[in-house]
This record gives C-alpha cells, sequence and structure tokens, in this order.
C-alpha cells in the first residue's frame, strides 16, 4: 500500500511543481506587484483604483469582453452545424479526415502569420472588398481593418476549430441508440434533436465556448494587428504597460482585474448551465 502511496505523489509531484513554476509563481508576482505604489514602495491601492475609477478602462474592458462574447457566439453557431456535418453528414473517411487536416493545419500556423494574411484580405484593395464590389453589394470599399468587425473576422477563423474538434468529440461519444429510440416512439426529427441530440452534446459546446471565450479575451496579436490603432482591447493596455512604459504595477492590476473579471462571467456561465441542467 505505501508503494502504491508513494508511486501516486511521485507521479502528481512533478505536474504541481510545474504547475507551481509556471504558473503560481509568476501569477503571485503580479499579484504582489498589483498592489505595490512604486512612489511610496508600499502596499496601495492606488493601482486598481487608476483602473477601476476611470472611464477610459472602462471602455477597453467593455470592448474587450464585447469582442470575445460575439466571438463565441460566432464559433458556436458556426461549428455546431460544421461539426454535425463532419460526424453525422460525412460517410467516407478519406473526406472527413481531410476536412479534419484542413481545420486543424491552420493552428500550426502562427497567429501573426494569419493576422498579417486576414490583414492582406481586407484591405481596402483586397479580395474581400475586390469581390463585394463585383458582386455590386458595396459601392466603396468597406473598412474592415480598424474596426470590430475585422477583428471579428479574424478571430472566429482562428478560434472556430476549438468549437467544430469540442463539439466534433461530443457528437460521436453520443450514444445514438437513444435518438433510434426517440424516433420508435413516434418523435420527429426536430423533437429528437432538441430533446436529446442536442442536451446530450451541450458539455461539448460548453467546453468549445469557454475555451473560446478564455482565448478570445486574451487575445493580443490578432487584435493588435487587425485593429489598426482604432480599437484597444485590455491585453492590448496591458502589453504597452510592461513593454513600452515599463509600469509594472499598474499593467499587475490591468492583469489581475482581467483576470478576475474572465474567471467570475465564466462562473456565472458555468453556474447558470448547472442550473438550467438541474432543472
Amino acid at each position: 500500500m505505501s508503494s502504491k502511496v508513494s508511486m501516486a505523489l511521485k507521479l502528481i509531484a512533478l505536474p504541481f511543481l510545474f504547475f507551481l513554476a509556471f504558473f503560481l509563481v509568476p501569477l503571485s508576482v503580479v499579484l504582489t506587484s498589483s498592489f505595490l505604489d512604486p512612489s511610496t514602495g508600499g502596499a496601495s491601492l492606488a493601482n486598481y483604483a487608476k483602473v477601476l475609477l476611470d472611464q477610459y478602462h472602462w471602455d477597453v474592458i467593455l470592448t474587450t469582453f464585447r469582442i470575445a462574447f460575439f466571438t463565441t457566439v460566432i464559433c458556436l453557431l458556426l461549428g455546431y452545424p460544421l461539426s454535425w456535418y463532419l460526424v453525422r453528414i460525412v460517410r467516407s473517411p478519406w473526406w472527413r479526415r481531410a476536412c479534419i487536416i484542413i481545420l486543424v493545419v491552420p493552428l500550426f500556423t502562427s497567429n501573426i502569420v494569419r493576422s498579417f494574411g486576414w490583414m492582406i484580405l481586407l484591405g481596402r484593395n483586397g479580395l474581400v472588398n475586390d469581390a463585394l464590389r463585383y458582386l455590386d453589394l458595396v459601392q466603396r470599399p468597406v473598412r474592415f481593418i480598424g474596426s470590430e468587425g475585422g477583428i471579428l473576422i479574424g478571430m472566429v477563423y482562428i478560434l472556430l476549430p476549438f468549437v467544430v474538434l469540442a463539439v466534433g468529440t461530443a457528437l460521436a461519444r453520443m450514444d445514438r441508440s437513444l435518438e433510434a429510440a426517440s424516433k420508435d416512439l413516434g418523435a420527429s426529427p426536430a423533437r429528437t434533436f432538441f430533446h436529446i441530440t442536442f442536451p446530450l452534446s451541450l458539455p461539448g459546446l460548453a467546453s468549445g465556448a469557454i475555451m473560446v471565450f478564455a482565448l478570445a479575451v486574451s487575445a493580443y496579436v490578432t487584435p493588435a494587428l487587425l485593429s489598426g490603432g482604432r480599437v484597444t482591447v485590455l491585453p492590448m493596455l496591458i502589453y504597452q504597460q510592461y513593454s513600452t512604459v515599463f509600469n509594472f504595477n499598474y499593467g499587475g492590476a490591468l492583469s489581475i482585474v482581467l483576470l478576475v473579471f474572465t474567471l467570475g462571467l465564466i462562473g456565472i456561465a458555468n453556474h447558470i448551465g448547472r442550473v438550467k441542467g438541474g432543472n
């Protein structure tokens, strides 16, 4: 028994040390610095007051979470049908593998490269504007770069695979006999979907939504490149404080505010999901 316990402790020790060294220690350093006032050298809430009592910072926070919210919603609306197509519609194994490869390969490309690609596509003389004008949908070029719409396009493109893979896994593991039983009892396909299939796929949908939201709210590269300097999100402000201004105390307060707000919203979403699931 003691040998099993020691073996379990050894297996747990390495992940715990990794978590301690690369998450808890850096987080504690950021948290500590956020409460320090560089002018006095003592503890202070001045950095948090600067963030939370200023309208500019609230505008940046609202912009950050608005973009993350709409990115998540669009990814869910596009990702669920695509997952359904790959799992339930596609019959050819080679075509399914090809679709998954096409979906996953962009994840191995740097966000910088993908964002620069979208800058070219969404520019005033880019492929998107040329196509819109060719189809007579617009008379003048649409300004995508420097708008929240352009950022949303880039973010959805980058984060959509996470929803597709999460929902696809949930659909693939689902017990199809439950759907067959529902149909045998006379339920219509729509009723079977909304009462059997969709509820059983909600865990995958929720995990995909959490991943997309967390990545979208903390994204820096894509908003920085596609914003054109006209839209500011909180990660851009944090990066500026750490890399340009070198105000680590103020940057730490911004980082903790972003972390607390993100975890709070995810916690609220989880609670709502449990309550509805219980009902």
